[in-house]
């Protein structure tokens, strides 16, 4: 079959419309910045140390070059249309950013002869010391590094890092940017590819309010967090590094309260997508940390029945140690290591009820897993969210007659187990779901 001709006419409307947009948009925040009668300044001491490099300049300019092409080597339409929203994401939140936050450069640039000086002389013609923060070249560096690693064969990629690294370090050694502008702009690189991913539905696919009280509650309370984190990074210096675990608490407190599990973004290989691990890196290492104290001293896992397991996230060596051949996955949140077995995730927000839809798929992936061997059921900890997909699989088998006793029936083999009311009122509308329409299921 002859493969689809690539979407050169799409891709040049695009560029018509993102170019002049990309223009107008800057040079707009930065008109209306120059009336403020004063722009703040965000620059650590260390910061002069810098060297100001005038042929980086090149680099510098370089990347609007590469933005134009990048829309030309994208193969299909899809991927084209994913790439575009990305650029026109990035530039209507930096532009939102530079009108809301404004910031400005604050250091005087040497003057500079021959071809970066005319370079420079160029710049400064539309590109006056705003727009700062998130630096829009770094967020655009993000969304085109992967475009080019895609389209140019293997033997080019080390000189695709090598330059696309020299342009994220050229926004400094120009005088062009402070430091706070970088990881700002990767973080709004990061977040454009997490709303537009290409392999995996994206987060605003299907938004739903929370109906669910705990939910909420909890939604609640990791907004709070972030605000908490917000409030504590205005004091500045090195505390504007909490503005990082601000926006991962928003993250999740999006989840519980909107966006469910695919904020997260777990692929089929058990891993997060790296946007999604990237923006949710402080609460990832929160949730591995509690996982690991809540369970420390205890058995990875117990064997529920012959070849069915039950426990918390694994490593590489519990799973070798088990002999497991397949792995059901539980949580939504935490990579889980598979070693190319057999693996299905069932995402399930952590401390909330699931729906009975949810609990009947998570029981079918064990029954199916069950087929090729010895078998891990796994969430963070093991014991809520595992032990309630367990505890369907016995009834379903008809190793329990009852939801009361399967919950004991785990809760015997594994006494951390904590299903509260809500989970197992949910496990006993599944269950009687599954029986009203014909027997075990």
């Amino acid at each position: 079959m002859a493969a689809a001709p690539r979407p050169w006419g799409r891709a040049l409307a695009w560029l018509l419309f993102l170019g002049p947009f990309f223009f107008a948009s800057y040079g707009f925040a930065t008109w209306v910045t120059g009336q403020r009668a004063q722009v703040g300044v965000v620059v650590f001491d260390w910061e002069r140390h810098i060297p100001f490099l005038p042929w980086t300049i090149l680099p510098y300019w370089l990347i609007d070059g590469l933005y134009g092409l990048s829309l030309f080597l994208c193969a299909d339409r899809a991927r084209l249309d994913t790439h575009a929203r990305r650029l026109l994401t990035a530039q209507l939140l930096a532009v939102a950013c530079f009108l809301l936050f404004p910031l400005r450069f604050s250091f005087e640039r040497p003057p500079v002869e021959g071809l970066p000086g005319a370079l420079f002389d160029l710049l400064g013609q539309f590109d006056r010391p705003f727009n700062q923060a998130p630096s829009l070249h770094i967020a655009l560096m993000v969304l085109l590094w992967g475009v080019y690693l895609r389209a140019l064969p293997r033997t080019w990629h080390g000189l695709v890092h090598g330059l696309f690294a020299l342009i994220g370090v050229s926004v400094l050694t120009t005088w062009q940017h402070h430091f706070i502008d970088v990881p700002t702009g990767l973080a709004l690189g990061a977040l454009c590819l997490w709303l537009w991913p290409d392999d995996r539905p994206s987060p605003l696919a299907r938004p739903a309010l929370a109906a669910d009280p705990a939910r909420r509650r909890l939604g609640g309370l990791y907004l709070l967090g972030a605000l908490a984190c917000v409030g504590l990074a205005g004091t500045g210096g090195g505390a504007l590094w909490l503005l990082w675990p601000a926006g991962s608490l928003a993250l999740v407190g999006a989840a519980y309260l909107v966006l469910g599990s695919a904020v997260f973004q777990k692929g089929p290989d058990g891993r997060p997508s790296p946007a999604a691990l990237g923006l949710l890196a402080p609460y990832l290492a929160g949730a591995w940390l509690n996982s690991r104290a809540w369970t420390r001293g205890l058995a990875p896992a117990v064997e529920m029945r012959p070849g069915l397991w039950l426990g918390r996230l694994p490593t590489a060596a519990d799973l070798e140690r088990l002999g497991i051949a397949a792995i059901v996955d539980l949580g939504a949140e935490l990579p889980c290591p598979t070693g190319g077995r057999a693996y299905a995730n069932v995402p399930m927000l952590d401390l909330v009820a699931p729906e009975p839809d949810a609990i009947d798929t998570a029981r079918r992936a064990i029954q199916a897993a069950r087929a090729r061997g010895p078998v891990l059921v796994c969430c963070a900890l093991g014991f809520s969210r595992s032990a309630l997909a367990v505890a369907a699989w016995l009834l379903a088998e008809g190793h329990a007659p009852a939801p009361e006793i399967a919950v004991e029936q785990v809760r015997r083999v594994r006494p951390g187990v904590v299903l509260g009311p809500a989970q197992r009122q949910a496990l006993a509308a599944w269950w009687d779901g599954a029986r009203a329409v014909g027997g075990r299921p």
